[in-house]
């Protein structure tokens, strides 16, 4: 009997043969090849950010934490039945989108905003949102400064290569305000000559506002803006065109949202396998074939939970009341309580 990894390698490699004459369908090749080369190297390589607390940062230890780095901890979990067979690369907003064209990694977790022009010209796939967040600003207390109106004639620190400047360049100019552009491409530059009083605010994704205060040396001397300048989807994505790739991704991400739905966590999942619901048994694996169509066993769910945790567990984990960021669920609550955070059925 085919050890379960071996197996695994054999369904990915076998994918491209079932179109009718043995020739792969449009894009499934490819996609086929990138699962296959991760199964054989026994390691998923992923692009983050590994600066941004809450999301990717590495800690004093060397290790990596965060929402954006558990995604890909599950990924291993799921392929390699362990969380830490990942390779994470540091990525900046400038070279992250060629990291994954160029097949540098295999997957960017790395709080990206899914947009349409990403989506059909950067030669991007984005799997199911993550995180849903909104642009920004953060201001000195001492300052005043209450309203995007307050901001006229201010100058802004921005990171250039991110959707933050043009959707700050086009809410002023809309509202007529005009300020002073203060661009870095480093982000690191960016918020460092924020806290040096170069600027009067700085803006970015309001949950990367929330952890980079964390890291200010007065963190309560800072507040942000109660407007949204955007709404900003954060996803994983890959290169294009791989389809069987892109099927394993999408479902182990969908797998986190199913887990929390069904009441499935870390602690209770060797009791649901045994559960008589159907619909709990066909996500664990316990009948069915599930797995097999998106490359990989059907035990790949449990694997998830057990090693990574559901999406709440991994919310409270990184970003929860319990951690220094304290970022209420809201909009990244499930959709059954309020939330925009749902998975497809598992059938």
């Amino acid at each position: 009997m085919l050890h379960w990894r071996s197996w695994l390698l054999t369904i990915a490699l076998l994918i491209p043969l079932t179109a009718c004459g043995g020739e792969a369908p449009s894009g499934q090749g490819t996609g086929a090849r990138r699962l296959a080369t991760i199964l054989s190297r026994g390691k998923v390589i992923c692009g983050v950010s590994g600066e941004l607390p809450g999301f990717s940062f590495v800690g004093q230890d060397g290790k990596y934490s965060g929402l954006d780095v558990d995604v890909c901890r599950a990924i291993a979990a799921a392929l390699f039945n362990n969380p830490d067979e990942v390779e994470f690369r540091n990525l900046n907003a400038k070279e992250r989108f060629t990291a994954v064209q160029t097949g540098e990694v295999d997957i960017l977790s790395r709080n990206t905003t899914f947009t349409m022009s990403r989506d059909t010209s950067t030669g991007l796939e984005f799997a199911p949102v993550v995180f849903y967040d909104g642009q920004g600003i953060m201001v000195r207390k001492a300052s005043n400064i209450k309203t995007l109106a307050d901001l006229k004639g201010k100058s802004i620190c921005i990171q250039t290569g991110t959707t933050t400047e043009q959707n700050l360049t086009d809410q002023m100019r809309k509202r007529g305000i005009a300020y002073t552009p203060v661009v870095f491409e480093d982000v690191n530059t960016t918020f460092a000559t924020y806290a040096e009083g170069r600027c009067e605010g700085v803006t970015a994704d309001r949950s990367a506002l929330s952890s980079r205060r964390t890291t200010l040396p007065k963190p309560d001397d800072h507040v942000i803006l109660n407007e949204a300048l955007s709404e900003e989807p954060l996803a994983p994505a890959i290169a294009d065109g791989d389809a069987s790739w892109s099927n394993t991704v999408r479902w182990i991400v969908y797998a986190l949202f199913k887990a929390e739905e069904l009441g499935i966590t870390s602690q209770n999942v060797d009791q649901q396998i045994k559960s008589p619901d159907p619909t709990i048994k066909r996500f664990l694996g316990a009948e069915g074939d599930l797995g097999k169509g998106a490359g990989m066993d059907n035990a790949f769910a449990v694997r998830i939970i057990k090693q990574v945790g559901n999406y709440g567990e991994i919310y409270d984990r990184n970003l929860g009341s319990k951690t220094k960021l304290n970022l209420p669920r809201g909009q990244n609550n499930l959709s059954t309580k309020g939330g925009l955070i749902f998975s497809p059925p598992f059938r």
